[in-house]
Formats: C-alpha cells, sequence, structure tokens
C-alpha cells in the first residue's frame, strides 16, 4: 500500500452492494450465493474492483452459503459442496492477479442461512450441537479450497461463538473473528468484554467487528484490545439499517475513511467496509495516511 504503514492491512468492502451496483437482484435466500452458481464472473469481478481500489483482502462470496442453504435452493449436496469451494477459487484467481494480497473465506453466522434478519439478532433457539453440524462442514470445504485465513463474521451471539472457536482450535487454520454489536454489546446483548474473550485463541489472528455503525466502532476496538492484546478488526456498513421484510437498507451512512484514523488510533490494523462500503470507500481508505495511527 501506498501511504499507510506496513502494519495497517487494508480490507475490501460488501460483496453484495458491489454485486448490486452491477445490476443483480439479490433479493432470493441465497443472497449473493447464489452468483457461485450464477455468475462467478461478476463476483470474480468484484473481487477485481476491490483489490484495485487498494483492498490487500478479498473476502469471498461464501458468507451467505452453506450445503444446507443451497439444498434448500434446490441444489444437490456435491454441487453444493462444490459451489461452496468455488468462492475460494474464484478469488484467488483474481488475487493471483495482485501480488501480495490476501483471500479471506466467509464464514457467516448460522443466521444469516435463515434469511431472515437472524444474524442482527443471535438467540437462534438451536442447541450448540445443531450450530456445530453446521459450521463444520462449510469450514473444512472452505479451508481445503486453500483460502489464506477465514474470516469468521458478524456473529451476533456467544454461543455461537464458542462452537466456531472449538472448531477453530480442532482444524488449526488462521482466522479473524468479528461480531455484529449493538453499542457495548452482542447484538444477543452479551457484554463485549465477555465476547472478545472467547475468540482469543492461537489461531485467531485479530478480534472485532463488522456489520455495525461506525458509531459504535472506537470503543469497541479498545475493549478488544483491552481483553485480548490481539490486533483488532473493524469493518462496518456505513450506518444504515436493515429492513429484512423489505429486504433493502435504509437510512443514511459515512465510509470508513471518515472514522478510520480514530479506529487506528484505539487499536485497529485491519480496517475495511460490510453492507453498503463499495469500492470507491475503500480507495478513499487506501489513501489515508494512518502510518503515525497504528
Amino acid at each position: 500500500m501506498s501511504k499507510a504503514s506496513d502494519r495497517l492491512v487494508i480490507l475490501d468492502g460488501g460483496l453484495s452492494n458491489a454485486l448490486e451496483d452491477r445490476g443483480h437482484d439479490l433479493t432470493d435466500a441465497l443472497w449473493s450465493a447464489r452468483l457461485l452458481r450464477d455468475a462467478p464472473a461478476e463476483i470474480a469481478a468484484v473481487h477485481r474492483a476491490y483489490y484495485d481500489a487498494g483492498a490487500m483482502v478479498a473476502t469471498t462470496a461464501s458468507y451467505q452459503a452453506s450445503v444446507l442453504g443451497f439444498e434448500r435452493a434446490g441444489v444437490e449436496r456435491a454441487e453444493a459442496e462444490r459451489l461452496i469451494a468455488s468462492s475460494v477459487r474464484i478469488a484467488r484467481e483474481v488475487r493471483d492477479e495482485f501480488p501480495g494480497r490476501l483471500v479471506a473465506a466467509s464464514v457467516g453466522p448460522y443466521g444469516a442461512m435463515l434469511a431472515d434478519g437472524s444474524e442482527y439478532r443471535g438467540r437462534y433457539g438451536v442447541s450448540a450441537a445443531v450450530l456445530r453440524d453446521f459450521h463444520a462442514p462449510r469450514l473444512e470445504l472452505l479451508m481445503n479450497a486453500g483460502p489464506d485465513l477465514l474470516a469468521i463474521e458478524t456473529i451476533p451471539d456467544t454461543q455461537e461463538a464458542e462452537v466456531l472457536v472449538e472448531l477453530l482450535a480442532e482444524l488449526d487454520f488462521p482466522a479473524w473473528f468479528s461480531y455484529s454489536i449493538h453499542g457495548a454489546t452482542t447484538r444477543a446483548g452479551q457484554p463485549l468484554a465477555d465476547a472478545f474473550a472467547i475468540p482469543a485463541i492461537d489461531q485467531v489472528v485479530a478480534i472485532g467487528i463488522n456489520c455495525c455503525p461506525p458509531g459504535d466502532v472506537r470503543a469497541a476496538v479498545e475493549t478488544a484490545v483491552a481483553v485480548t492484546g490481539k490486533p483488532a478488526i473493524a469493518y462496518p456498513n456505513r450506518g444504515e439499517s436493515w429492513d429484512p421484510v423489505a429486504r433493502h437498507w435504509i437510512g443514511d451512512g459515512s465510509g470508513p475513511a471518515s472514522f478510520a484514523r480514530a479506529w487506528a488510533a484505539a487499536g485497529a490494523t485491519y480496517i475495511g467496509g460490510c453492507c453498503r462500503v463499495g469500492p470507491d470507500d475503500i480507495r478513499a481508505l487506501h489513501a489515508e495516511d494512518l502510518a503515525e495511527e497504528v
């Protein structure tokens, strides 16, 4: 990167909004994962746009992708497994055009598969065994496809975090771990100090938050660093709100470049954006000189 410190890792932004900007309707239950089957070249084009904008990491189109979710959409199991693995292959092929860049395989929460906004609530009413059976096969499919790391993201609940952390320790594969939050708690209402302590294992390289309002980030980053001593990761949305009934975002917001200096000063060393943050926002973030802050 041209101006920011080597210690700062610029992430990409939202995949779904970038695909929507390219004319794709993502209102079905598979969301962006549908294009792994229907338009994989479009996913590659978005990864390329983020790398061109200065992102050091491409996050794969697997957030909403699961064997169960694809099966519910009428996809045979073997094809579902192939599609999930293809999310990493697509990103890797684009990464190879940009030496030194990385691929993070996205692992969204169980609630994302439900496609009803549950990832912003948590407390799904299922057992830890159900969560483990859901996550374990997908983690192995993604890991075996050869990403540089896993992106465990938008986790709303410490129950789900505990299951995922146990699996990460067993698989012994590097990952970052980020919660979706509301103020000083997870979306399910657990204190962040307690939540951040759960993924503080050797396999997790950074701990923090994503898909929350930008105004919630700085205090959460400070808590994550204080609790874990690990690098913090922050990639919020633009501050808009998701309407799960109408299936669109409402309100106004701001990109990460407006706040990145404060986040870096608080201890964030992985910074990017989530829903509604696009390539232009990442280009503006990349242009920020944050070397003194990290």
